[in-house]
């Protein structure tokens, strides 16, 4: 029985795949690199310290991680305050439905703490989550499960008891490795993302089914 609803948020309740692809473009070769789309594609998910650890070892970028991250969270920071985003078609209807049952909600990103929380209050719902976790905040990042057993726990209901919304594998992957129910749901910006491994996928988000979970 579903007793909390954990959402991811990058390509779930916001549209930011393609800012961050450009920000990740244009700061590897601020510094010195050359990456594709493609190249991002596997780092989907993951959080940003150790993405960029692993892109600043397989091109030789000599700048400090540090340096690196605080330029990359500034730009996006800075496009998201610019833009016109909206969530995601269909997670305003799905936030009211299991608002309606008294399902409480959270959010497991592996964003930074600081952009999770911008786009929760550049959409108005922050208050909507019981807890909110990034992915910077546990042991380890996505696949491993940390984020979402800590998240559970902090909700305090059994991981099984949770229903997950992910986009990405590296998401899927640890959702499923905390032993949590997974909607894959395929993002049209996430690139070739293998999602099956979810206990159901769907291409929409207003086709999600409460009462089937």
């Amino acid at each position: 029985m579903m007793k909390a609803f954990i959402f991811d948020m990058d390509g779930v309740i916001i549209n930011s795949e393609p800012h961050h692809i450009e920000v990740e473009i244009e700061t590897a070769a601020r510094f010195g690199a050359t990456i594709t789309e493609e190249d991002l594609s596997k780092y989907m998910g993951m959080v940003s310290p150790e993405m960029w650890s692993s892109v600043k070892s397989e091109h030789g970028l000599t700048a400090e991680l540090e340096e690196i991250l605080d330029h990359q969270i500034a730009e996006k920071l800075k496009r998201l305050k610019e833009s016109d985003l909206e969530p995601i078609k269909g997670i305003p209807g799905l936030m009211q439905r299991l608002s309606e049952k008294g399902i409480p909600m959270a959010v497991a990103s592996s964003s930074p703490r600081i952009y999770i929380e911008a786009v929760l209050e550049k959409f108005g719902i922050s208050d909507q989550f019981v807890s909110i976790i990034s992915g910077e905040e546990v042991n380890q990042g996505k696949p491993a499960p940390d984020i979402y057993l800590e998240t559970a726990q902090v909700l305090g209901v059994e991981p099984k008891e949770c229903v997950v919304l992910e986009d990405s594998y590296n998401g899927v992957r640890s959702a499923k490795a905390a032993g949590m129910t997974c909607i894959g749901y395929l993002a049209p910006d996430a690139g070739s993302q293998d999602l099956g491994q979810a206990d159901t996928i769907v291409r929409s988000i207003e086709d999600i089914q409460l009462d089937e979970l």
